[in-house]
């Protein structure tokens, strides 16, 4: 396993919709085993393929952040179905550092998706683990949490995503 280095915005992958993954083989395991190192490592609660430069539709999400092994999820193709109800917390993002604000998500949803074998499952989710989800599978479609904002929140959002690409930029 390895950790692999995290995309920072504006790198242009983070906002790629991901292709479906269609090999269930040994690369797509070591892609799987290599982005919870990287989770852990960073450390975060959750990783999107995109945010390792990979155009496929895979994350992880583990709220325990490696300390309970039965909190790991991996989600391959996954598919937020039923949302229901919402509710308002702080966000951030590996991809985005130094920028959090508060974000509007389903308090619950129902995602279906494929294990690291192709099996089919469905996850149902509340609170943390819903919100961590959603925000992944926004990776997976090229959106980041703070496109979700709106008004001056938007305004200042804004203002750091151009201060990170000046860093970028200057690098």
């Amino acid at each position: 396993m390895a950790v692999l280095p995290i995309m920072i915005y504006p790198e242009p992958v983070l906002r790629v919709e991901c292709r479906p993954v269609e090999a269930f083989d040994a690369k797509l395991r070591r892609l799987v085993d290599d982005m919870i190192e990287t989770m852990h490592a960073a450390p975060g609660v959750g990783l999107a393929a995109s945010q390792v430069g990979v155009e496929q539709r895979v994350c992880v999400v583990d709220l325990s952040v490696g300390e309970d092994p039965k909190a790991l999820h991996v989600l391959v193709n996954p598919v937020i179905r039923e949302p229901r109800g919402s509710a308002a917390d702080v966000e951030g993002c590996l991809s985005l550092p130094d920028i959090t604000d508060k974000v509007t998500r389903p308090f619950e949803i129902e995602v279906e998706a494929q294990d690291v074998e192709g099996n089919r499952f469905v996850l149902q989710a509340e609170d943390w683990l819903a919100r961590a989800i959603c925000h992944e599978v926004d990776h997976l479609n090229g959106v980041l949490f703070v496109d979700h904002l709106r008004g001056l929140r938007r305004e200042r959002a804004r203002r750091q995503l151009r201060r990170l690409e000046r860093q970028e930029a200057l690098a």
